[in-house]
């Protein structure tokens, strides 16, 4: 029976930063998808509230919703979770604004 050689320092480093590397991925991905999901949260409650969707431009509501929908399929090819639920919040409530101001105009 032949026993595997012990990593070299070197490798244990590079292992440990790629590791903290990928965390450090993962929060940043995280924390930015958090900020700019509820930075939608306060629109969606004004149109939600007044049912006037008057100010808000249709057709970037369309491309802008579209574009969320290829993030969350991009994340979903990756299975990069905090880029799937950002998206997935994301779009549901881009979604529910623009299903207000093409049912309220």
């Amino acid at each position: 029976m032949t026993l595997a050689p012990e990593p070299s320092p070197v490798a244990l480093l590079r292992d440990n930063h790629e590791r903290l590397s990928m965390n450090l991925a993962d929060l940043l991905g995280t924390v930015a998808g958090f900020l700019t999901t509820v930075a939608f949260a306060p629109q969606v409650w004004e149109v939600w509230k007044t049912r006037s969707t008057r100010d808000i431009s249709l057709s970037m509501y369309l491309v802008f919703t579209t574009g969320v929908g290829f993030w969350l399929a991009y994340g979903l090819v990756l299975g990069a979770w905090p880029i799937i639920v950002a998206n997935a919040v994301t779009l549901a409530l881009t979604g529910t604004v623009l299903a207000l101001k093409l049912r309220h105009g």
